[in-house]
Protein backbone atom coordinates (compact mmCIF):
# COMPACT_ATOMS: atom_id res chain seq x y z
CA UNK A 1 0.00 0.00 0.00
CA UNK A 2 1.39 3.39 -0.94
CA UNK A 3 2.46 5.65 1.92
CA UNK A 4 0.77 9.05 1.46
CA UNK A 5 2.55 10.73 4.41
CA UNK A 6 4.86 13.25 2.68
CA UNK A 7 7.34 13.66 5.55
CA UNK A 8 10.09 11.54 7.04
CA UNK A 9 12.41 11.79 10.03
CA UNK A 10 16.05 12.44 9.19
CA UNK A 11 18.87 12.16 11.72
CA UNK A 12 20.56 15.47 12.44
CA UNK A 13 24.34 15.76 12.32
CA UNK A 14 24.34 17.23 15.84
CA UNK A 15 21.46 17.60 18.33
CA UNK A 16 19.54 20.84 17.93
CA UNK A 17 20.22 23.20 20.82
CA UNK A 18 17.24 25.36 19.83
CA UNK A 19 14.83 22.40 19.90
CA UNK A 20 16.15 21.41 23.32
CA UNK A 21 14.52 24.54 24.74
CA UNK A 22 11.67 24.90 22.25
CA UNK A 23 10.45 21.34 22.76
CA UNK A 24 8.72 22.00 26.13
CA UNK A 25 7.08 25.14 24.73
CA UNK A 26 5.86 23.21 21.69
CA UNK A 27 4.53 20.43 23.93
CA UNK A 28 2.58 22.88 26.12
CA UNK A 29 1.05 24.63 23.10
CA UNK A 30 0.01 21.33 21.49
CA UNK A 31 -1.42 20.14 24.81
CA UNK A 32 -3.71 23.15 24.92
CA UNK A 33 -4.74 22.71 21.28
CA UNK A 34 -5.57 19.05 21.84
CA UNK A 35 -7.31 20.08 25.05
CA UNK A 36 -9.59 22.34 23.03
CA UNK A 37 -10.48 19.39 20.79
CA UNK A 38 -11.13 17.31 23.91
CA UNK A 39 -13.56 19.92 25.23
CA UNK A 40 -15.40 19.87 21.91
CA UNK A 41 -15.63 16.08 22.05
CA UNK A 42 -17.09 16.34 25.56
CA UNK A 43 -19.67 18.85 24.37
CA UNK A 44 -18.10 21.80 26.16
CA UNK A 45 -17.20 25.24 24.84
CA UNK A 46 -13.46 24.99 24.00
CA UNK A 47 -12.88 28.69 24.71
CA UNK A 48 -14.50 28.36 28.13
CA UNK A 49 -12.42 25.23 28.78
CA UNK A 50 -9.15 26.89 27.86
CA UNK A 51 -10.15 29.94 29.90
CA UNK A 52 -10.35 27.93 33.13
CA UNK A 53 -6.92 26.46 32.41
CA UNK A 54 -5.06 29.51 31.13
CA UNK A 55 -6.77 32.63 32.45
CA UNK A 56 -8.79 31.94 35.60
CA UNK A 57 -5.75 30.78 37.66
CA UNK A 58 -4.37 34.32 37.21
CA UNK A 59 -7.62 36.09 38.10
CA UNK A 60 -6.62 38.09 41.18
CA UNK A 61 -4.19 37.87 44.09
CA UNK A 62 -5.85 34.86 45.68
CA UNK A 63 -5.87 32.86 42.45
CA UNK A 64 -2.21 33.63 41.75
CA UNK A 65 -1.27 32.73 45.32
CA UNK A 66 -2.99 29.35 44.92
CA UNK A 67 -1.04 28.79 41.70
CA UNK A 68 2.25 29.50 43.48
CA UNK A 69 1.23 27.41 46.48
CA UNK A 70 0.44 24.39 44.32
CA UNK A 71 3.82 24.72 42.61
CA UNK A 72 5.85 24.34 45.84
CA UNK A 73 5.75 20.50 46.17
CA UNK A 74 6.06 20.08 42.40
CA UNK A 75 9.19 22.25 42.19
CA UNK A 76 10.82 20.72 45.26
CA UNK A 77 10.30 17.15 44.05
CA UNK A 78 11.46 18.10 40.54
CA UNK A 79 14.66 19.72 41.87
CA UNK A 80 15.66 16.42 43.47
CA UNK A 81 14.56 14.28 40.54
CA UNK A 82 16.55 16.45 38.12
CA UNK A 83 19.73 15.61 40.05
CA UNK A 84 18.92 11.91 39.90
CA UNK A 85 18.11 11.89 36.21
CA UNK A 86 21.23 13.91 35.35
CA UNK A 87 23.21 11.20 37.14
CA UNK A 88 21.35 8.50 35.18
CA UNK A 89 19.68 7.25 38.38
CA UNK A 90 16.01 6.65 37.64
CA UNK A 91 14.21 7.48 40.85
CA UNK A 92 10.47 7.02 40.17
CA UNK A 93 9.58 6.98 43.87
CA UNK A 94 9.47 10.67 44.79
CA UNK A 95 5.79 10.14 45.66
CA UNK A 96 6.74 7.62 48.33
CA UNK A 97 9.57 9.82 49.64
CA UNK A 98 7.11 12.72 49.77
CA UNK A 99 4.67 10.57 51.77
CA UNK A 100 7.26 9.38 54.28
CA UNK A 101 8.59 12.92 54.67
CA UNK A 102 5.05 14.09 55.46
CA UNK A 103 4.62 11.17 57.88
CA UNK A 104 7.85 11.95 59.78
CA UNK A 105 7.05 15.66 59.89
CA UNK A 106 3.47 15.02 60.98
CA UNK A 107 4.56 12.64 63.74
CA UNK A 108 6.99 15.28 64.99
CA UNK A 109 4.26 17.92 65.17
CA UNK A 110 1.90 15.52 66.94
CA UNK A 111 4.60 14.95 69.58
CA UNK A 112 5.46 18.61 70.17
CA UNK A 113 1.99 20.14 69.72
CA UNK A 114 0.53 19.20 73.09
CA UNK A 115 -1.20 21.36 75.74
CA UNK A 116 1.30 23.09 78.01
CA UNK A 117 4.22 22.38 75.71
CA UNK A 118 7.43 24.32 76.27
CA UNK A 119 8.57 24.25 72.65
CA UNK A 120 8.18 27.53 70.74
CA UNK A 121 6.59 27.45 67.32
CA UNK A 122 9.83 28.30 65.51
CA UNK A 123 11.67 25.37 67.08
CA UNK A 124 8.74 23.06 66.35
CA UNK A 125 8.78 24.08 62.68
CA UNK A 126 12.53 23.53 62.53
CA UNK A 127 12.21 20.04 64.02
CA UNK A 128 9.32 19.28 61.67
CA UNK A 129 11.36 20.37 58.65
CA UNK A 130 14.38 18.31 59.67
CA UNK A 131 12.16 15.28 60.31
CA UNK A 132 10.60 15.62 56.86
CA UNK A 133 13.99 15.84 55.16
CA UNK A 134 15.31 12.85 57.10
CA UNK A 135 12.17 10.84 56.34
CA UNK A 136 12.44 11.40 52.60
CA UNK A 137 16.18 10.72 52.61
CA UNK A 138 15.69 7.53 54.63
CA UNK A 139 13.09 6.22 52.19
CA UNK A 140 15.35 7.00 49.21
CA UNK A 141 18.29 5.32 50.96
CA UNK A 142 16.44 1.99 50.84
CA UNK A 143 16.47 2.20 47.05
CA UNK A 144 20.13 3.22 47.08
CA UNK A 145 21.05 0.33 49.38
CA UNK A 146 19.25 -2.31 47.31
CA UNK A 147 20.76 -0.96 44.09
CA UNK A 148 24.23 -0.73 45.64
CA UNK A 149 24.33 -4.11 47.39
CA UNK A 150 22.15 -6.28 45.16
CA UNK A 151 22.06 -4.35 41.88
CA UNK A 152 18.27 -4.13 42.17
CA UNK A 153 16.54 -2.02 39.55
CA UNK A 154 15.98 1.41 41.11
CA UNK A 155 12.94 2.07 38.91
CA UNK A 156 11.02 -0.90 40.27
CA UNK A 157 12.27 -0.58 43.84
CA UNK A 158 11.53 3.13 44.20
CA UNK A 159 8.12 2.71 42.56
CA UNK A 160 7.08 -0.23 44.75
CA UNK A 161 8.25 1.57 47.89
CA UNK A 162 5.69 4.26 47.08
CA UNK A 163 2.87 1.83 47.86
CA UNK A 164 4.60 0.66 51.04
CA UNK A 165 4.85 4.32 52.12
CA UNK A 166 1.14 4.80 51.52
CA UNK A 167 0.35 1.75 53.67
CA UNK A 168 2.57 3.11 56.46
CA UNK A 169 0.71 6.42 56.33
CA UNK A 170 -2.64 4.62 56.45
CA UNK A 171 -1.48 2.65 59.49
CA UNK A 172 -0.27 5.80 61.25
CA UNK A 173 -3.46 7.85 60.78
CA UNK A 174 -5.59 4.86 61.75
CA UNK A 175 -3.38 4.00 64.72
CA UNK A 176 -0.74 5.84 66.76
CA UNK A 177 -1.22 9.27 65.14
CA UNK A 178 -5.02 9.16 64.96
CA UNK A 179 -6.84 12.12 66.49
CA UNK A 180 -8.75 10.78 69.53
CA UNK A 181 -11.27 13.60 69.09
CA UNK A 182 -11.56 13.19 65.32
CA UNK A 183 -14.87 11.27 65.31
CA UNK A 184 -13.05 8.13 64.19
CA UNK A 185 -11.82 9.69 60.91
CA UNK A 186 -8.37 8.46 59.78
CA UNK A 187 -6.45 11.67 60.41
CA UNK A 188 -4.17 13.33 62.92
CA UNK A 189 -5.16 16.32 65.03
CA UNK A 190 -5.23 19.72 63.37
CA UNK A 191 -1.94 21.40 64.23
CA UNK A 192 -1.90 24.62 66.23
CA UNK A 193 -1.40 27.84 64.28
CA UNK A 194 2.02 28.43 65.85
CA UNK A 195 3.24 25.19 64.27
CA UNK A 196 2.02 26.17 60.81
CA UNK A 197 4.27 27.77 58.20
CA UNK A 198 4.03 31.59 58.28
CA UNK A 199 2.08 33.24 55.47
CA UNK A 200 4.15 34.85 52.75
CA UNK A 201 1.30 36.96 51.38
CA UNK A 202 -1.37 38.38 53.66
CA UNK A 203 -4.91 37.15 53.09
CA UNK A 204 -3.79 34.06 51.17
CA UNK A 205 -2.61 30.51 51.92
CA UNK A 206 0.77 31.08 50.26
CA UNK A 207 3.39 30.28 52.90
CA UNK A 208 7.07 30.92 53.37
CA UNK A 209 7.85 27.55 51.82
CA UNK A 210 7.55 29.16 48.39
CA UNK A 211 10.40 31.56 49.19
CA UNK A 212 12.46 28.65 50.53
CA UNK A 213 11.79 26.77 47.31
CA UNK A 214 13.10 29.63 45.18
CA UNK A 215 16.23 29.89 47.33
CA UNK A 216 16.81 26.15 46.98
CA UNK A 217 16.41 26.44 43.20
CA UNK A 218 19.23 29.01 43.20
CA UNK A 219 21.36 26.77 45.43
CA UNK A 220 20.82 23.80 43.15
CA UNK A 221 21.66 25.91 40.10
CA UNK A 222 25.03 26.69 41.65
CA UNK A 223 25.44 23.05 42.67
CA UNK A 224 24.87 21.58 39.21
CA UNK A 225 26.67 24.32 37.29
CA UNK A 226 29.54 25.42 39.51
CA UNK A 227 30.43 22.62 41.91
CA UNK A 228 32.74 19.68 41.32
CA UNK A 229 30.17 17.35 42.87
CA UNK A 230 27.46 18.49 40.50
CA UNK A 231 29.83 18.14 37.56
CA UNK A 232 30.79 14.62 38.59
CA UNK A 233 27.12 13.59 38.76
CA UNK A 234 26.50 14.96 35.27
CA UNK A 235 29.57 13.27 33.80
CA UNK A 236 28.71 10.00 35.51
CA UNK A 237 25.24 10.07 33.96
CA UNK A 238 26.22 11.04 30.42
CA UNK A 239 29.64 9.40 30.09
CA UNK A 240 30.21 6.71 32.76
CA UNK A 241 33.51 5.55 31.21
CA UNK A 242 34.89 9.09 31.28
CA UNK A 243 33.68 9.43 34.88
CA UNK A 244 35.57 6.30 35.93
CA UNK A 245 38.66 7.51 34.08
CA UNK A 246 38.43 10.84 35.95
CA UNK A 247 38.12 9.03 39.28
CA UNK A 248 34.45 9.81 39.91
CA UNK A 249 32.70 7.08 41.88
CA UNK A 250 29.47 5.74 40.40
CA UNK A 251 28.55 4.39 43.83
CA UNK A 252 28.94 7.82 45.38
CA UNK A 253 26.86 9.33 42.56
CA UNK A 254 24.09 6.81 43.27
CA UNK A 255 23.91 7.60 46.97
CA UNK A 256 24.34 11.36 46.58
CA UNK A 257 21.66 11.76 43.92
CA UNK A 258 19.10 9.57 45.69
CA UNK A 259 19.67 11.18 49.09
CA UNK A 260 19.33 14.66 47.58
CA UNK A 261 16.19 13.64 45.73
CA UNK A 262 14.66 12.01 48.80
CA UNK A 263 15.50 15.02 50.97
CA UNK A 264 13.76 17.43 48.60
CA UNK A 265 10.69 15.20 48.32
CA UNK A 266 10.56 14.80 52.11
CA UNK A 267 10.83 18.56 52.55
CA UNK A 268 7.93 18.98 50.12
CA UNK A 269 5.86 16.58 52.22
CA UNK A 270 6.70 18.49 55.41
CA UNK A 271 5.72 21.80 53.84
CA UNK A 272 2.44 20.31 52.67
CA UNK A 273 1.23 19.07 56.06
CA UNK A 274 2.40 22.22 57.87
CA UNK A 275 1.01 24.44 55.13
CA UNK A 276 -2.22 24.04 53.17
CA UNK A 277 -3.33 20.75 54.78
CA UNK A 278 -2.59 21.53 58.44
CA UNK A 279 -2.78 17.91 59.58
CA UNK A 280 -1.82 14.41 58.52
CA UNK A 281 -4.33 12.75 56.18
CA UNK A 282 -4.33 9.43 54.28
CA UNK A 283 -4.07 11.37 51.02
CA UNK A 284 -1.41 14.02 51.55
CA UNK A 285 -0.57 14.11 47.86
CA UNK A 286 -2.68 14.06 44.69
CA UNK A 287 0.32 12.62 42.84
CA UNK A 288 2.88 15.41 43.19
CA UNK A 289 5.80 12.97 43.13
CA UNK A 290 4.73 11.43 39.84
CA UNK A 291 3.80 14.77 38.26
CA UNK A 292 7.24 16.09 39.25
CA UNK A 293 8.80 13.63 36.80
CA UNK A 294 7.10 15.53 33.98
CA UNK A 295 8.10 18.82 35.60
CA UNK A 296 11.77 17.81 35.68
CA UNK A 297 11.77 16.97 31.98
CA UNK A 298 9.81 20.07 31.03
CA UNK A 299 12.53 22.01 32.82
CA UNK A 300 15.28 20.16 30.90
CA UNK A 301 16.65 18.77 34.19
CA UNK A 302 17.73 22.27 35.22
CA UNK A 303 16.72 23.91 38.53
CA UNK A 304 15.46 27.11 36.90
CA UNK A 305 13.57 25.02 34.36
CA UNK A 306 12.05 23.05 37.24
CA UNK A 307 10.58 26.28 38.62
CA UNK A 308 8.99 27.12 35.28
CA UNK A 309 7.83 23.53 34.77
CA UNK A 310 6.33 23.49 38.27
CA UNK A 311 4.28 26.57 37.46
CA UNK A 312 3.02 24.96 34.24
CA UNK A 313 2.03 21.77 36.05
CA UNK A 314 0.42 23.81 38.84
CA UNK A 315 -1.63 25.52 36.14
CA UNK A 316 -2.89 22.10 34.99
CA UNK A 317 -3.82 21.10 38.54
CA UNK A 318 -5.75 24.29 39.21
CA UNK A 319 -7.30 24.24 35.74
CA UNK A 320 -8.49 20.68 36.32
CA UNK A 321 -10.07 21.64 39.64
CA UNK A 322 -11.81 24.64 38.07
CA UNK A 323 -12.99 22.52 35.14
CA UNK A 324 -14.66 20.16 37.60
CA UNK A 325 -16.49 22.88 39.52
CA UNK A 326 -17.36 25.21 36.64
CA UNK A 327 -17.74 22.91 33.64
CA UNK A 328 -18.87 19.73 35.36
CA UNK A 329 -15.99 17.67 34.01
CA UNK A 330 -14.70 14.57 35.85
CA UNK A 331 -11.66 14.71 38.13
CA UNK A 332 -9.73 12.63 35.59
CA UNK A 333 -9.39 15.70 33.36
CA UNK A 334 -6.24 16.74 35.24
CA UNK A 335 -4.59 13.38 34.60
CA UNK A 336 -5.62 13.50 30.95
CA UNK A 337 -3.91 16.85 30.46
CA UNK A 338 -0.82 15.64 32.32
CA UNK A 339 -0.68 12.53 30.15
CA UNK A 340 -1.04 14.55 26.97
CA UNK A 341 1.72 16.89 28.09
CA UNK A 342 4.10 13.99 28.80
CA UNK A 343 3.32 12.25 25.52
CA UNK A 344 3.71 15.44 23.47
CA UNK A 345 6.92 16.34 25.30
CA UNK A 346 8.42 12.98 24.38
CA UNK A 347 7.23 13.41 20.80
CA UNK A 348 8.66 16.93 20.59
CA UNK A 349 11.97 15.75 22.02
CA UNK A 350 12.35 13.56 18.94
CA UNK A 351 13.03 16.74 16.97
CA UNK A 352 16.16 17.37 19.04
CA UNK A 353 17.99 14.54 17.25
CA UNK A 354 15.84 14.34 14.11
CA UNK A 355 14.41 16.81 11.62
CA UNK A 356 11.38 16.53 9.37
CA UNK A 357 12.25 16.19 5.69
CA UNK A 358 9.87 16.12 2.80
CA UNK A 359 10.07 12.86 0.88
CA UNK A 360 11.39 13.03 -2.64
CA UNK A 361 8.72 12.55 -5.26
CA UNK A 362 8.99 9.28 -7.15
Amino acid sequence: MRNFWPWKLELRGTPSRAMTYLSPVLAVVMTMLLGALLFIALGKDPLAGLKVFLIDPFNGKRAISELLLKSVPLILCALGLAVCFRANVWNIGAEGQFTVGALFAGATLVLVDVPGHAIPGGLGLFLMTVAGILGGAFWASITALLRDRFNANEILVSLMLTYVAQLLLMYAVNGPLKDPNGMNFPQSKVFSSEFMLPALLGGTRLHIGFAVTLVLAVVMTVFVARSLRGFSLFVGGTAPHAARYAGFSSRSALWTSLLISGSFAGLAGAFEIAGPIGQLLPSVSPGYGFAAIIVAFIGRLHPVGAVLGGLVMSLLYLGGELAQSRLGLPSAITGVFQGMLLFLLLASDTLIDYRLRRKAKV
